[in-house]
């Protein structure tokens, strides 16, 4: 199944979201840490969801990790994982797709 370049960067949009609402939590100071409690699995299954097999439950397990460790914000892991995806990888990425409508 192919998937069309408006999805992948459909995906791009995505990512870079909440890319930025990751290290917003940053910018809260004291509730910041809290905050990235509830943060940190929620972002953890929306990577799963956007990337399917071994990438995605890796990706999901990192994404956690970035998010919930102090002063690691700043790591934009959805957008790391585009990249990979879509540029550094070598395997066809239509492959690494799962996309699902927006709601």
């Amino acid at each position: 199944m192919l998937h069309s370049n408006q999805e992948k960067y459909r995906l791009l949009k995505r990512g870079v979201i909440y890319d930025l609402i990751g290290m917003s939590t940053m910018l809260v100071p004291f509730a910041g840490p809290f905050l990235d409690i509830v943060w940190a699995p929620y972002a953890a299954r929306q990577m799963r969801k956007m990337y399917k097999g071994n990438e995605g439950k890796i990706a999901s397990v990192l994404v956690f990790l970035e998010e919930i460790l102090p002063y690691t914000d700043i790591v934009p892991s959805f957008t790391l994982m585009w990249l990979y995806t879509f540029v550094w990888k070598k395997q066809p990425a239509a492959q690494m797709l799962r996309v699902e409508a927006d709601k």
